[in-house]
């Protein structure tokens, strides 16, 4: 069986300036943060559907991304993969002193525990500088944005009205059409972002969870978009060879299909009682 000095070499193989793997020698720490998402939410995904053998691959594939970046840094002499161990080890005995100094610290109910953490992130903290938005913890893109408005929000930093923030979001779509006119990447990118801050604020404003819609939607296509794998198949047809104007109106097929048997509004429910 191997161990995890065995997927550590792995990984140094797969780096290897002369014997390597183009595409892993290709990587930069920022171009594979994508793929550390994606492997932490198929993760969760695996929990959520108590698939449990998957699970196991899963967390295989995340704890790849941790010994992945772990062996770029050590390629510029930052750290490697032993310090990450050792900064987490010490953080967790830090934090935990009514366990590892139990002496010190005995009989402490949840909520002394509570406060007690509190304390030591706050020591930790002291030399830092700190926003109040400094309380948002990091997150899929779209609960950080709704987070981070709601809490500037809370502090007088919002528009007064739904009107108000759509005004700002048409605001910014017009900023992004020039940024395509200009054909600048970095431009478009930024007032692309710009414009869906603005939706997600939009959103908040009408008292709507960006996530929430965001997943919904993407289940409606998923549900249409099987629809038409499954009539092309019924049809004997090669799904990529039918023409746009066939797939559409199937789509369309789906649309009302789906909508009488009322499957988007289902997963609605079941989204809003978990």
């Amino acid at each position: 069986m191997y161990q995890l000095d065995d997927l550590l070499h792995l990984m140094a193989r797969l780096r290897d300036p002369q014997h390597g793997c183009p595409w892993d020698l290709k990587q930069s720490y920022a171009s594979i943060v994508p793929y550390t998402l994606e492997e932490a939410y198929e993760v969760a995904d695996a929990i959520n559907r108590q698939s449990f053998t998957e699970l196991k691959d899963e967390l295989g594939d995340l704890l790849l991304q941790v010994v992945f970046q772990s062996q770029m840094f050590s390629e510029k002499g930052a750290f490697d993969f032993n310090d990450v161990v050792d900064a987490i080890s010490e953080k967790l005995i830090r934090r935990h002193p009514h366990v590892f100094q139990a002496d010190q610290f005995k009989d402490l109910s949840s909520d002394q525990v509570s406060e007690l953490w509190k304390q030591i992130k706050l020591q930790e903290k002291k030399d830092k500088s700190v926003s109040r938005l400094d309380e948002i913890k990091h997150a899929p893109a779209l609960v950080q944005a709704q987070e981070v408005q709601k809490k500037a929000a809370q502090l007088g930093f919002d528009f007064e009205t739904v009107t108000d923030a759509y005004a700002k979001l048409e605001e910014e779509l017009g900023e992004l059409q020039q940024a395509i006119r200009n054909q600048k990447n970095d431009e478009i990118q930024e007032e692309f972002g710009d414009c869906l801050f603005s939706l997600i604020n939009v959103g908040r404003k009408l008292g709507q969870s960006s996530e929430m819609a965001l997943l919904a939607t993407i289940y409606k296509f998923r549900s249409r978009f099987a629809f038409i794998e499954q009539q092309a198949q019924r049809q004997h047809k090669d799904l990529q060879e039918m023409s746009l104007a066939e797939m559409d109106e199937l789509w369309e097929q789906a649309k009302r299909q789906l909508k009488t048997e009322g499957k988007t509004h289902d997963f609605v429910e079941a989204t809003q009682q978990t």
